[in-house]
Protein backbone atom coordinates (compact mmCIF):
# COMPACT_ATOMS: atom_id res chain seq x y z
CA UNK A 1 0.00 0.00 0.00
CA UNK A 2 1.06 3.59 -0.68
CA UNK A 3 -0.11 6.10 1.91
CA UNK A 4 -0.05 9.89 1.57
CA UNK A 5 -0.80 11.84 4.76
CA UNK A 6 -1.37 15.61 4.62
CA UNK A 7 1.00 15.93 1.66
CA UNK A 8 1.39 19.46 0.41
CA UNK A 9 3.46 21.19 -2.25
CA UNK A 10 3.15 24.95 -2.68
CA UNK A 11 4.45 26.75 -5.74
CA UNK A 12 2.97 30.17 -5.00
CA UNK A 13 -0.08 31.65 -3.30
CA UNK A 14 -2.29 30.58 -6.23
CA UNK A 15 -0.81 27.18 -7.12
CA UNK A 16 -0.61 24.40 -4.57
CA UNK A 17 -1.01 20.64 -4.33
CA UNK A 18 -2.86 19.29 -1.33
CA UNK A 19 -3.28 18.68 1.42
CA UNK A 20 -3.59 15.16 0.01
CA UNK A 21 -4.65 12.16 2.06
CA UNK A 22 -4.74 9.00 0.01
CA UNK A 23 -4.33 5.23 0.31
CA UNK A 24 -3.47 3.36 -2.89
CA UNK A 25 -4.08 -0.38 -2.43
CA UNK A 26 -1.46 -2.96 -3.29
CA UNK A 27 -1.89 -4.85 -6.55
CA UNK A 28 -3.39 -3.96 -9.90
CA UNK A 29 -3.37 -0.65 -11.74
CA UNK A 30 -4.33 2.70 -10.21
CA UNK A 31 -4.83 5.46 -12.77
CA UNK A 32 -4.37 9.12 -11.85
CA UNK A 33 -6.71 11.16 -14.06
CA UNK A 34 -7.88 14.75 -14.27
CA UNK A 35 -7.60 17.91 -16.38
CA UNK A 36 -4.30 19.44 -17.44
CA UNK A 37 -2.54 21.16 -14.57
CA UNK A 38 -4.51 19.24 -11.93
CA UNK A 39 -1.35 17.96 -10.22
CA UNK A 40 -1.31 14.33 -11.37
CA UNK A 41 2.36 14.24 -12.40
CA UNK A 42 3.38 16.29 -9.38
CA UNK A 43 1.77 13.74 -7.07
CA UNK A 44 3.46 10.88 -8.90
CA UNK A 45 6.91 12.45 -8.79
CA UNK A 46 6.52 13.23 -5.07
CA UNK A 47 5.65 9.57 -4.42
CA UNK A 48 8.74 8.63 -6.44
CA UNK A 49 10.89 11.08 -4.42
CA UNK A 50 11.91 12.97 -7.53
CA UNK A 51 10.20 16.06 -6.15
CA UNK A 52 10.24 17.17 -2.55
CA UNK A 53 7.08 17.96 -0.61
CA UNK A 54 6.66 20.96 1.67
CA UNK A 55 4.87 18.98 4.35
CA UNK A 56 3.29 15.61 5.03
CA UNK A 57 4.37 11.98 4.85
CA UNK A 58 4.48 9.40 2.07
CA UNK A 59 4.97 5.72 2.84
CA UNK A 60 5.45 2.96 0.29
CA UNK A 61 4.95 -0.49 1.81
CA UNK A 62 5.56 1.09 5.24
CA UNK A 63 8.85 2.67 4.09
CA UNK A 64 8.99 6.42 4.67
CA UNK A 65 10.28 7.80 1.38
CA UNK A 66 12.01 10.76 3.02
CA UNK A 67 14.14 8.64 5.37
CA UNK A 68 14.65 5.40 3.42
CA UNK A 69 18.08 5.12 1.78
CA UNK A 70 18.04 5.48 -2.00
CA UNK A 71 19.64 2.06 -2.52
CA UNK A 72 16.84 0.45 -0.48
CA UNK A 73 14.04 2.51 -2.03
CA UNK A 74 15.25 1.53 -5.52
CA UNK A 75 14.42 -2.09 -4.70
CA UNK A 76 10.88 -1.20 -3.64
CA UNK A 77 9.86 1.57 -6.02
CA UNK A 78 10.66 2.38 -9.66
CA UNK A 79 9.52 5.36 -11.70
CA UNK A 80 9.43 6.34 -15.37
CA UNK A 81 9.14 10.06 -16.04
CA UNK A 82 7.65 11.69 -19.12
CA UNK A 83 11.01 13.06 -20.25
CA UNK A 84 13.77 10.50 -20.70
CA UNK A 85 17.17 11.72 -21.81
CA UNK A 86 19.09 8.51 -22.36
CA UNK A 87 21.91 8.45 -24.88
CA UNK A 88 20.38 7.34 -28.15
CA UNK A 89 23.44 5.22 -28.94
CA UNK A 90 22.29 2.65 -26.44
CA UNK A 91 20.81 -0.61 -27.60
CA UNK A 92 17.46 -1.79 -26.28
CA UNK A 93 19.22 -4.47 -24.24
CA UNK A 94 21.63 -1.94 -22.73
CA UNK A 95 18.75 0.35 -21.78
CA UNK A 96 16.73 -2.44 -20.17
CA UNK A 97 19.88 -3.51 -18.34
CA UNK A 98 19.89 -0.18 -16.46
CA UNK A 99 16.94 -1.55 -14.53
CA UNK A 100 19.31 -3.98 -12.81
CA UNK A 101 21.62 -1.23 -11.51
CA UNK A 102 20.27 -1.25 -7.90
CA UNK A 103 21.39 -4.89 -7.71
CA UNK A 104 24.33 -5.16 -10.10
CA UNK A 105 25.88 -1.66 -9.74
CA UNK A 106 26.95 -1.98 -13.35
CA UNK A 107 28.36 -5.52 -13.16
CA UNK A 108 25.69 -7.72 -14.67
CA UNK A 109 25.59 -11.33 -13.52
CA UNK A 110 24.17 -14.31 -15.40
CA UNK A 111 21.02 -13.94 -13.29
CA UNK A 112 20.74 -10.26 -14.27
CA UNK A 113 21.06 -11.18 -17.95
CA UNK A 114 18.30 -13.75 -17.53
CA UNK A 115 16.02 -11.14 -15.92
CA UNK A 116 16.80 -8.63 -18.68
CA UNK A 117 15.84 -11.22 -21.30
CA UNK A 118 12.62 -11.98 -19.44
CA UNK A 119 11.37 -8.39 -19.71
CA UNK A 120 12.60 -7.92 -23.26
CA UNK A 121 10.55 -10.98 -24.19
CA UNK A 122 7.60 -9.82 -22.10
CA UNK A 123 7.41 -6.48 -23.95
CA UNK A 124 7.89 -8.22 -27.33
CA UNK A 125 11.27 -6.56 -27.94
CA UNK A 126 13.32 -9.67 -28.65
CA UNK A 127 13.80 -8.87 -32.34
CA UNK A 128 14.82 -5.32 -31.46
CA UNK A 129 17.18 -5.88 -28.53
CA UNK A 130 20.33 -5.06 -30.53
CA UNK A 131 18.86 -1.95 -32.16
CA UNK A 132 19.81 1.52 -30.99
CA UNK A 133 17.14 3.69 -29.42
CA UNK A 134 17.28 6.21 -32.26
CA UNK A 135 16.41 3.41 -34.70
CA UNK A 136 13.11 2.70 -32.97
CA UNK A 137 9.62 4.08 -33.46
CA UNK A 138 8.05 6.03 -30.61
CA UNK A 139 5.98 3.04 -29.56
CA UNK A 140 8.97 0.69 -29.61
CA UNK A 141 11.07 3.12 -27.59
CA UNK A 142 8.30 3.52 -25.01
CA UNK A 143 8.09 -0.27 -24.62
CA UNK A 144 11.85 -0.37 -24.06
CA UNK A 145 11.60 2.22 -21.28
CA UNK A 146 8.77 0.29 -19.60
CA UNK A 147 10.82 -2.93 -19.89
CA UNK A 148 13.68 -1.13 -18.12
CA UNK A 149 11.43 -0.08 -15.24
CA UNK A 150 9.88 -3.55 -14.91
CA UNK A 151 13.38 -5.05 -15.00
CA UNK A 152 14.09 -3.24 -11.73
CA UNK A 153 11.66 -5.79 -10.23
CA UNK A 154 10.12 -3.47 -7.68
CA UNK A 155 6.72 -4.18 -6.16
CA UNK A 156 5.64 -0.61 -6.94
CA UNK A 157 5.95 0.90 -10.43
CA UNK A 158 5.16 4.55 -11.21
CA UNK A 159 4.60 5.61 -14.82
CA UNK A 160 4.06 9.22 -15.86
CA UNK A 161 1.93 9.30 -19.02
CA UNK A 162 3.35 6.18 -20.70
CA UNK A 163 0.83 6.64 -23.54
CA UNK A 164 2.33 9.97 -24.55
CA UNK A 165 3.02 10.15 -28.30
CA UNK A 166 1.41 6.74 -28.89
CA UNK A 167 -1.46 6.21 -31.32
CA UNK A 168 -4.62 4.36 -30.27
CA UNK A 169 -3.37 0.92 -31.32
CA UNK A 170 -0.04 1.28 -29.49
CA UNK A 171 -1.81 2.76 -26.44
CA UNK A 172 -4.07 -0.29 -26.24
CA UNK A 173 -1.04 -2.55 -26.62
CA UNK A 174 0.82 -0.71 -23.84
CA UNK A 175 -2.10 -0.88 -21.41
CA UNK A 176 -2.49 -4.61 -22.07
CA UNK A 177 1.22 -5.06 -21.26
CA UNK A 178 0.80 -3.14 -18.01
CA UNK A 179 -2.31 -5.12 -17.10
CA UNK A 180 -0.38 -8.34 -17.70
CA UNK A 181 2.57 -7.09 -15.64
CA UNK A 182 0.28 -6.31 -12.71
CA UNK A 183 -1.34 -9.73 -12.92
CA UNK A 184 1.59 -11.99 -13.84
CA UNK A 185 4.30 -10.33 -11.74
CA UNK A 186 2.10 -9.09 -8.89
CA UNK A 187 3.12 -5.47 -9.38
CA UNK A 188 1.31 -2.40 -8.08
CA UNK A 189 1.28 0.04 -10.99
CA UNK A 190 0.37 3.71 -10.59
CA UNK A 191 -0.02 5.44 -13.92
CA UNK A 192 -0.86 9.00 -14.99
CA UNK A 193 -3.33 8.88 -17.89
CA UNK A 194 -4.91 11.66 -19.94
CA UNK A 195 -7.69 9.51 -21.36
CA UNK A 196 -10.36 8.58 -18.81
CA UNK A 197 -11.58 5.81 -21.11
CA UNK A 198 -8.23 4.00 -20.96
CA UNK A 199 -8.43 4.26 -17.17
CA UNK A 200 -11.96 2.85 -17.19
CA UNK A 201 -10.99 -0.04 -19.44
CA UNK A 202 -7.70 -1.13 -17.87
CA UNK A 203 -7.35 0.25 -14.34
CA UNK A 204 -8.55 -1.42 -11.15
CA UNK A 205 -8.84 1.94 -9.40
CA UNK A 206 -9.27 5.50 -10.62
CA UNK A 207 -7.94 8.44 -8.62
CA UNK A 208 -9.34 11.72 -9.94
CA UNK A 209 -7.30 14.85 -9.27
CA UNK A 210 -8.57 18.41 -9.69
CA UNK A 211 -6.90 21.67 -8.67
CA UNK A 212 -4.28 19.83 -6.63
CA UNK A 213 -6.75 17.79 -4.61
CA UNK A 214 -8.12 14.24 -4.73
CA UNK A 215 -11.80 14.57 -5.61
CA UNK A 216 -12.70 10.92 -6.21
CA UNK A 217 -11.13 7.51 -5.61
CA UNK A 218 -12.72 4.18 -6.38
CA UNK A 219 -13.34 1.46 -8.92
CA UNK A 220 -14.10 2.48 -12.52
CA UNK A 221 -17.77 1.71 -11.86
CA UNK A 222 -17.78 4.10 -8.89
CA UNK A 223 -16.00 6.98 -10.65
CA UNK A 224 -17.43 6.67 -14.18
CA UNK A 225 -20.60 8.66 -13.60
CA UNK A 226 -21.99 11.61 -15.54
CA UNK A 227 -22.06 14.00 -12.59
CA UNK A 228 -18.61 13.07 -11.28
CA UNK A 229 -16.83 13.35 -14.64
CA UNK A 230 -18.69 16.55 -15.58
CA UNK A 231 -17.45 18.10 -12.34
CA UNK A 232 -13.87 16.85 -12.74
CA UNK A 233 -13.42 17.97 -16.35
CA UNK A 234 -15.65 21.08 -16.25
CA UNK A 235 -17.49 19.99 -19.38
CA UNK A 236 -20.66 17.93 -19.94
CA UNK A 237 -19.82 14.21 -19.92
CA UNK A 238 -22.16 11.30 -20.51
CA UNK A 239 -21.16 7.77 -19.49
CA UNK A 240 -22.51 5.00 -21.70
CA UNK A 241 -22.19 1.22 -21.77
CA UNK A 242 -19.72 0.25 -24.48
CA UNK A 243 -18.79 -3.21 -25.79
CA UNK A 244 -15.86 -3.40 -23.34
CA UNK A 245 -17.30 -1.47 -20.41
CA UNK A 246 -18.15 2.11 -19.51
CA UNK A 247 -17.17 4.92 -21.92
CA UNK A 248 -17.16 8.66 -21.29
CA UNK A 249 -18.55 10.78 -24.13
CA UNK A 250 -17.80 14.51 -24.04
CA UNK A 251 -20.45 16.98 -25.26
Amino acid sequence: MITLSNVRKEYNSDVAIGPVNLEIPSGGITALVGPNGAGKSTLLTMIGRLLGMDSGDIKVAQYDITTTKSKDLAKILSILRQENHFITKLTVRQLVGFGRFPYSHGRLTAEDEEIISRYIDFLHLTDLEDRYLDQLSGGQRQRAYVAMVLCQETDYVLLDEPLNNLDIAHSVEMMKHLQSAAQEFGRTIIVVLHDINFAARYADYICAVKAGKIVEFGSPEEVMRDDILTDIFNTPVQVIDGPHGLIAVYH
